[in-house]
């Protein structure tokens, strides 16, 4: 019982002491402030974006290989890749007749361009001329309508399934489905349009986009540009198995000899993980080299506003010591204001760290990890008593006599 009413009283102390010094313990505090509201930051946008890549992996398809002329790797040679042939269209019959690990072959070819209704406009949009099976593997669905058919890919038809950034700029309130839209100069009718995917990454708008025949793409921009097969194995077991058949399939047709290096890029989604996690390494690296250094400077303001402190109360130190206080009593008393001290500085950082989650959200991906503010209070807490022990000791093992007699 003893104990509770000495750490209570302490708490009073402490929080006396602060109010007595307000713009002292601001300036003590400043750079716990900035350390923990680092660190809280740091872990915000790296929690963000892990959750903004598992989403965004679902958007490119699971257990899936894609095939390209180009690699996804940043370490390419260009010089060397640029030389290579392009994919060819009849890959997705002849590696659908022999593979048997895969369960669905797509191809795909892609632009920026713009579309057209009546006077209203959409620039930047990302066309994909695709094969009737493209959605399967990217896992997307139809919110209304229907996706083209085998048979409208092998006549060319001109029918575009739209995404939602597309409905909401270019049809308001009207349903777009049997619309007329114009891309590239020609008329397709909207037959379906896309369920809502988000941003990919934080960075690209998966829905700003529309969907048409590959055929009718080839018809407008030509496939010389580029082809990209999509791969889909059932599961993960099959994937393994798979990439590799997929590559010795791709050799066969591509007849390459056995001496002669892939002209074929394979590329997964793991490529992105890799890269996500060397930025996030960077990050944590950069990130808590500075936090380290404002905790330290911090814990050093702390120590020595404590030293200044326990000299001012030196008298009274004394007084409480000839009344009957034990050295604990002192010791606890410092040490909570230093606590205090530590964990008000904090609480502001954390809620700096909050305003900013808020902010960086909007412009990229952030969210805020409950554990993290609880390691941040328990941070805290160790400078405090790290940074205070020393000069709440000094405190509790002071000479009652002398500092009565200290002015």
């Amino acid at each position: 019982m003893k104990l509770i009413t000495s750490i209570q009283e302490g708490f009073k102390i402490a929080f006396h002491a602060l109010r007595t010094n307000k713009l002292r313990a601001f300036l003590t505090t400043l750079c716990i402030i900035i350390g923990i509201t680092m660190v809280t930051v740091v872990d915000t946008v790296t929690t963000g974006m892990d959750k903004t890549f598992d989403d965004s992996m679902a958007m490119i398809g699971q257990n899936v290989v894609y095939i390209g002329k180009w690699p996804w790797d940043d370490n390419a040679k260009w010089w060397e890749i640029m030389n290579r042939k392009e994919m060819e269209l009849e890959y997705v019959e002849f590696i659908e007749k022999r593979s048997r690990y895969a369960s669905i072959v797509a191809a795909f070819s892609d632009i920026t361009t713009s579309i057209r209704y009546k006077s209203n406009s959409a620039e930047r949009v990302g066309l994909q001329g695709t094969t009737q099976n493209y959605l399967d593997i990217q896992g997307l669905d139809i919110k209304s309508g229907r996706m083209f058919t085998e048979s409208e890919v092998r006549t060319s038809a001109n029918v575009v399934v739209v995404g939602q950034t597309i409905v909401e700029s270019l049809f308001e309130q009207e349903n777009p489905e049997g619309k007329t839209v114009r891309i590239g100069g020609q008329k397709y009718t909207i037959i379906g349009t896309l369920t809502k995917q988000g941003s990919f990454l934080g960075l690209q708008d998966f829905d700003n986009r529309v969907i048409i025949p590959i055929s009718s793409f080839g018809k407008i921009y030509g496939l010389k540009a580029g082809i990209q097969l999509s791969i889909k194995f059932p599961d993960k077991i099959a994937l393994e198995e798979g990439r590799y058949e997929v590559e010795g399939l791709m050799r066969q047709v591509r007849q390459l000899d056995a001496t002669d290096e892939n002209d074929f890029a394979l590329n997964e989604p793991d490529t992105f993980k890799e890269q996500l996690e060397g930025i996030k390494n960077g990050i944590y690296m950069g990130g808590f080299l500075l936090v380290g250094l404002s905790l330290l400077i911090g814990g050093i303001g702390i120590m020595n506003i404590m030293f200044v402190s326990v000299k001012e109360r030196t008298k009274e130190i004394g007084i409480r010591k000839a009344v009957g206080a034990k050295s604990w009593e002192i010791l606890s008393q410092f040490l909570i204001e230093a606590i205090v001290l530590s964990l008000l500085g904090g609480i502001i950082g954390i809620l700096i760290a909050a305003g900013f989650t808020v902010l960086i959200d909007q412009v990229f991906t952030a969210q805020m990890n409950v554990q993290v503010v609880l390691v941040a209070v328990a941070l805290c807490t160790v400078v405090g008593v790290t940074f205070g022990f020393i000069p709440a000791y000094k405190a509790a093992k002071s000479d009652p006599i002398e500092s009565l007699r200290f002015e």
